[in-house]
């Protein structure tokens, strides 16, 4: 017997977390699909490799067709809130300004956005980390904004009951205490509770629309399947999703589709101190630069570090030189610049349906990677450092765009209702649907616009009390 679904969910992460739980919520029948598979805290991986190898696409070695740039998407129940910090920042004026005069969407500003971040927030466990978090790491970071007359913030986290460990740099391959407020621990057990149907390991390979249903095929325990519902929501993330609207052929109707591909480059700076510094140990993020002349620089810094087997990836080469790099691994403070990109890229499909990114690092945004890493080094030096390396590597956090929102058809994918364009049963409610790249953590931003997405879908649908919201928060 064939089941139909009022809704069907492609992805599990930020955005199709907090879709499952606000239309489960409202009594809808819905479907959520994920081509990861589901862990939890006490079957993630300790192991750096292993974690990289469950936890995201190709286990993390997506890369540009320049091959500069590795670009880090997440592959498990809970997508990307899984394998990231899970920090969460309110977008200020000067993103969604930005936002608006691209998109020319009213609700783009701190006023319309205001009431879907106070409802994700009430869900979520919110923390700023104090200076008894910090490790020497965060203590040199901060050392050197003071001497360089630099203004620095602490990081607000979604974590509950952390504790004291000096194991929070595992965190990045899935939490262990349940602490970390991915999508796994706090809104898709939720909409569970109210009837979600969840499929894991189901890799989404089309979505056809049709005037009264959508059709969601794809393959799980090599066997092709078929789901019907009456609208599908695309929360694959900005490749996921845009990479599906592609294989789906809807580029024909859509000539923006797989425009506009941004993301936040990132650049590590090592700086070796005589010193132990175990940047590895205790909570390893803990503040941020919040000088007003960063945005008008074009990026951010925070304290961060990585475990052994990324930081070897971080000092291009082999041999004694690279050994004896890794060897001061516990000598080591790292600072990252991540660059807010003005120029993008744009993902394609080839022939055999491979997926291909082009992203070439424009000389704008190079000029403000090196006017960042020259900053870093001064910090360094200013706090004793005897070496500073700057990573040639480019690491693609929080990809964005792809199937960008607007009100032109020519330029964007998504209206301000989040419908693909011409298509009333079709919506993408995740970063694909960015504008631009913010030079802000998306999460928050994300979950916020899911939560529009779903007041929006369920109005249209009549749902009394959710039109009630939906018009407050128009109003």
């Amino acid at each position: 017997m064939t089941q139909f679904y009022d809704y069907i969910i492609v992805g599990s992460g930020a955005s199709g977390g907090a879709m499952a739980y606000y239309l489960t919520k409202a009594g809808a029948k819905v479907l959520m699909l994920e081509a990861g598979k589901r862990f939890g805290a006490r079957t993630f991986s300790p192991n750096e490799m292993i974690s990289n190898a469950n936890l995201m696409w190709s286990g993390g070695t997506d890369l540009t067709t320049d091959a500069a740039t590795v670009l880090l998407r997440g592959k498990a129940v809970g997508g990307g809130t899984i394998i990231n910090q899970c920090l969460l920042d309110r977008f200020d004026d000067i993103a969604l300004d930005d936002w608006k005069a691209d998109s020319d969407v009213s609700f783009f500003s701190s006023d319309g956005m205001k009431s879907h971040y106070d409802e994700v927030e009430s869900k979520l466990d919110l923390y700023h980390l104090q200076k008894s978090d910090w490790n020497r790491n965060a203590e040199i970071y901060v050392d050197g904004f003071k001497q360089l007359g630099l203004e620095w913030s602490p990081l607000r986290r979604g974590q509950n009951n952390c504790g004291k460990g000096n194991d929070c740099m595992v965190c990045l391959g899935g939490c262990p205490r349940n602490s970390k407020q991915s999508t796994l621990v706090t809104f898709i057990p939720k909409a569970e509770k109210q009837g979600l149907e969840l499929i894991s390991e189901f890799d989404v390979s089309e979505v056809v629309h049709g005037k009264n249903f959508v059709t969601v095929t794809g393959v799980k325990d090599k066997k092709v399947q078929s789901f019907y519902a009456n609208k599908c929501i695309m929360s694959a993330g900005a490749m996921g999703t845009t990479q599906l609207l592609l294989k789906s052929k809807l580029d024909k109707k859509l000539p923006a589709l797989g425009k506009n591909f941004h993301c936040h480059p990132q650049f590590m700076n090592i700086g070796f101190y005589k010193d132990i510094v175990d940047s590895h140990k205790g909570s390893f993020q803990s503040v941020k630069s919040s000088d007003p002349r960063f945005r008008e620089w074009g990026f951010k810094l925070e304290n961060v570090f990585a475990g052994p087997i990324a930081a070897s990836l971080l000092k291009p080469g082999y041999g004694v030189e690279h050994q004896q790099f890794m060897a001061r691994y516990r000598n080591m403070a790292c600072i990252e610049v991540a660059v807010r990109d003005q120029d993008p890229g744009q993902i394609r499909i080839s022939n055999s349906g491979r997926t291909i990114v082009t992203k070439n690092l424009s000389d704008a945004d190079r000029q403000r990677a090196n006017k960042g890493n020259q900053l870093v080094k001064d910090l360094f030096h200013a706090t004793g450092a005897y070496e500073v390396v700057s990573s040639p590597l480019q690491i693609g956090l929080h990809l964005m765009g792809g199937a960008r929102m607007g009100r032109d058809v020519r330029s964007s994918v998504v209206n301000e209702e989040f419908k693909v364009h011409g298509m009333d049963n079709l919506y993408v409610a995740d970063t694909a649907l960015f504008p631009n790249a913010p030079g802000i953590n998306p999460m928050l931003t994300t979950l916020a616009l899911s939560h529009r997405a779903a007041q929006s879908i369920l109005a249209e649908a009549g749902h009394k009390e959710t039109a009630s919201n939906s018009k407050e928060a128009t109003a």
